[in-house]
């Protein structure tokens, strides 16, 4: 007797595969026969449940998704693996694919899978390439990426002192580590290496106020 196996998944911990779950199970699927996935990437060779799914399906049966996405990232990828059901004769089943459900079994859901596959990689790249485009106008700027703190090492810091002996000022050298004058003043404190004088009282009359 032929099934449904439905397999859901989300790249985070923090995110819900409710709303997977109720579509799937709506398209008739047993709610034994579903696998999850929490917090595992697409672009991941390997997921637990995924691969369960997989163990479970036999021949004449259809593994349910909601959207593309939830197989891979990329259109070899997507494409192989909807080869690899044919050969198993097993069929795949997307809920929401181009607006529709398409079930690869039929030769006119076949031929869309693969066009819409094509279009989903065509996608992802154009985004990539927005993504990179923005990063680089903001260099461009000046302006911060965001993401973590530059690391600044103790070497740095001392070269950094080393460059207000030789006449910089010391809120100069900070900018260009991309730190604030106190952050440089209490790492440079810590290695033993107090900036001047007069720095150090603007500093401390600056928080003293």
């Amino acid at each position: 007797m032929t099934k449904l196996i439905g397999y859901a998944r989300v790249s985070t911990r923090q995110q819900s595969t409710d709303r997977q779950q109720v579509d799937i199970l709506a398209a008739g699927v047993r709610r034994d026969d579903l696998y999850i996935d929490h917090g595992i990437s697409g672009a991941r060779a390997s997921r637990p449940h995924f691969d369960r799914a997989l163990d479970a399906l036999q021949a004449g049966d259809t593994l349910v998704i909601t959207t593309l996405d939830r197989l891979g990232r990329s259109t070899q990828n997507m494409l192989a693996f909807a080869e690899e059901l044919r050969g198993r004769d097993a069929g795949l089943r997307v809920l929401n694919l181009g607006g529709g459900d398409v079930d690869t079994s039929t030769p006119m859901g076949s031929m869309l899978f693969t066009i819409m596959a094509a279009l989903g990689q065509m996608e992802h790249e154009i985004k990539r390439e927005r993504v990179v485009d923005s990063i680089a106008k903001r260099r461009e700027a000046g302006k911060s990426l965001g993401g973590r703190p530059r690391l600044i090492t103790d070497s740095q810091i001392r070269n950094a002192r080393r460059l207000i002996e030789g006449g910089e000022t010391a809120a100069q050298v900070a900018l260009d580590l991309g730190m604030s004058r106190a952050t440089f003043y209490r790492r440079a404190r810590a290695l033993g290496l107090p900036p001047d004088q007069s720095a150090d009282e603007t500093l401390t009359s600056d928080t003293g106020k």
